[in-house]
């Protein structure tokens, strides 16, 4: 690329980011502050807000591991196994990408709600899946299911299984292969993979609404707190929503990424440490 051309691009590309993203969201954080920090505070420390705001963190805390462990898990199966139906199960982790959260809203009520193939059985037993926490958790889930799958899967791809299959060699078993191998080596598109579902949670409506029934007070998560201060005509209670949403999401960015990248040489020294104990042996005796 020749020198003339390097400063039009960088400045189409932050004017572009600019107009779409800096822009906007400074104008919410503005507009959230512009009657003081009293004001904003006032509207986001009600007892509506704070249940939404403390929903919306269980919610995290409970879909963001279940779709990790779900995300390593089929992408070890998809990259290190192969069989039949292997492109099913590929195709299957998209389908949340591929549809709208509200069509996946509505196949949870058909499922779990009172008229669903499990809505009695569930009732039978005393639980109750939509319009409660249970059914917001399962929406949230799903929608953001596909993340950790897709940003680790090519990781494993690329490396291969040369080091676990040494390992293994070697004497060490499934969990110390992965604990010592497989993880130092996908931490960085696992923890990408966790900070884009940990957004997608926060942010997501579309399922939420449907299978929420947004009550206030019961199953209220933050973002239809938003829309819900939009619709009563209280802008500044949707506003400060709005920062709150935002600065979780840049702790959790800023917390991923400083954990990745303090305990990367760590890392790297133990999967050091676990190949040359491994080799002693081996080479005690020739």
């Amino acid at each position: 690329m020749t020198t003339r051309w390097r400063w039009p691009i960088r400045v189409a590309a932050l004017g572009y980011l600019g107009l779409l993203i800096v822009i906007p969201v400074g104008s919410v954080f503005y507009r959230a502050f512009e009657h003081g920090l009293g004001a904003a505070w006032d509207a986001i420390s009600t007892p509506d807000a704070v249940h939404a705001l403390l929903l919306t963190l269980l919610v995290v805390l409970i879909a963001v591991p279940a779709n990790t462990i779900f995300g390593v898990g089929t992408a070890l199966i998809l990259a290190r196994h192969r069989f039949r139906g292997a492109w099913l199960l590929d195709a299957l982790v998209d389908i949340p990408l591929a549809i709208s959260p509200v069509v996946v809203g509505l196949a949870l009520i058909l499922v779990y709600g009172k008229a669903g193939w499990f809505g009695n059985l569930l009732a039978g037993w005393g639980i109750q899946v939509i319009f409660s926490v249970p059914g917001i958790v399962m929406a949230s889930a799903a929608v953001s299911l596909p993340y950790v799958v897709r940003e680790v899967l090519p990781v494993l791809q690329e490396i291969g299984d040369e080091q676990e299959q040494a390992a293994a060699t070697l004497g060490a078993g499934p969990l110390a292969t992965f604990r010592r191998i497989t993880l130092p080596s996908i931490r960085h598109g696992l923890a990408y993979g966790v900070t884009l579902t940990t957004a997608r949670v926060l942010g997501e409506f579309g399922a939420v609404v449907i299978v929420s029934g947004a009550i206030e007070g019961r199953t209220q998560t933050l973002t239809l707190f938003i829309q819900d201060s939009v619709d009563n005509l209280n802008p500044v209670g949707a506003y400060a929503g709005s920062v709150i949403l935002a600065l979780i999401a840049l702790v959790v960015l800023a917390i991923l990424g400083r954990n990745t990248e303090g305990k990367e040489r760590r890392w790297q020294s133990t999967s050091d440490q676990f190949q040359s104990d491994s080799e002693k042996p081996l080479l005690s005796t020739t």
